[in-house]
């Protein structure tokens, strides 16, 4: 039996719940900025199965695992393996973000086997001195090196048996305004020679380290007008709670998918949960750190699990946040010194 979907002040639904695996990840993106070390509480595997389990009774069908980088998580394929009875009660999709470095072909293999549905990699660069500097690395023969490893793993993937013709595999870029967007056809190129969805994301006001600032915003319109001089692009539309507007190459070169986060908001239907390492659940990626709820104490093995259920069921029941949207007029109305603090990026998973 389906459950019955939870609802925000909105009237939004709780669909996704993406749930970070750790805070540590092997790159330093300078969008994102992880720390070098895991926050105190990690959840247990348990704990985060228990997460999982009552947020698919309340109406959640997609899971994204996240990280920092989820795959330094050496029990990634058994919490996997383990969502899979939950399908019977409504999961229909498990993914996968990673930056895709440390993605061998057998652990791509795994993770098919364990049952993981779909895996988007991160690539910010089309050679090694942006993708150095995109992703936080000493030099150029470094940014190199993970260009390749990104590469592979994009190949390892598909002969796995992730199909990127059937959504299954995808590629991210992160494109900044006056730091990678001269990489934006280049990596369009290498995404249409590889057969993948290449989801173009602008830069975001996500976490305090970053340094964002509007100026460096390269828009989504931008992006796409600049490609479509090289490749005429068909519009496709964004489908019903999906972050991304896609497009289809006119000369039959695949499919374009780009995130306006910042140009043009997507609130109205967002139906994200986020849950972090340490068992914070947020109800917005631009959330301030003291709106997140600790769900540990739901999470000991004295509570009646329908408790969690709950308290998570009350934390969307209370939602009301719609940051993007009204993100213009809150710049206007602060100062640097009563500028609104964001929960980080690498903690929230993206």
């Amino acid at each position: 039996m389906q459950p019955e979907t939870t609802r925000d002040q909105h009237g939004r639904p709780l669909g996704v719940l993406r749930l970070s695996l750790t805070a540590r990840c092997n790159l330093v993106c300078p969008y994102c900025l992880p720390d070098g070390q895991e926050p105190p509480g990690l959840l247990s595997s348990a704990q985060r199965l228990a997460v999982i389990d009552a947020a698919v009774a309340l109406g959640v069908s997609s899971l994204r695992l996240t990280g920092g980088e989820p795959l330094l998580h050496s029990g990634l394929e058994a919490l996997i393996a383990a969502t899979q009875p939950l399908r019977q009660r409504g999961l229909r999709e498990v993914a996968l973000t990673s930056n895709g470095t440390l993605l061998s072909l057998e652990r791509a293999r795994a993770l098919k086997a364990a049952g993981l549905d779909r895996l988007t990699l991160s690539l910010d660069g089309a050679n090694g001195a942006s993708v150095a500097q995109m992703a936080g690395l000493a030099n150029t023969a470094a940014g190199e090196r993970s260009l390749q490893q990104v590469l592979a793993a994009i190949e390892h993937a598909r002969v796995a048996g992730f199909d990127p013709g059937h959504g299954a595999l995808k590629l991210n870029a992160v494109i900044q305004r006056g730091a990678n967007d001269d990489q934006l056809l280049p990596l369009a190129e290498l995404a249409r020679a590889h057969g993948v969805e290449l989801r173009l994301i602008e830069f975001m006001d996500v976490g305090n380290r970053n340094g964002w600032r509007p100026d460096a915003v390269l828009s989504a319109a931008e992006m796409v007008e600049r490609l479509s001089v090289r490749w005429p692009l068909d519009p496709l539309g964004r489908p019903q709670h999906g972050t991304a507007s896609r497009w289809r190459y006119r000369d039959g070169g695949g499919q374009l998918a780009v995130v306006a986060s910042i140009s043009n908001p997507f609130c109205g239907d967002c139906n994200r949960l986020r849950v972090t390492a340490d068992g914070i659940a947020y109800t917005c990626l631009f959330a301030e750190p003291s709106s997140g709820l600790d769900l540990r104490p739901w999470l000991q093995a004295d509570t009646p699990p329908g408790d969690l259920t709950a308290a998570i069921a009350a934390l969307w029941q209370r939602r009301s946040d719609r940051y993007s949207e009204e993100r213009q007029n809150l710049m206007q109305q602060t100062t640097a010194a009563n500028a609104p603090r964001h929960a980080e990026m690498a903690y929230l998973g993206g």
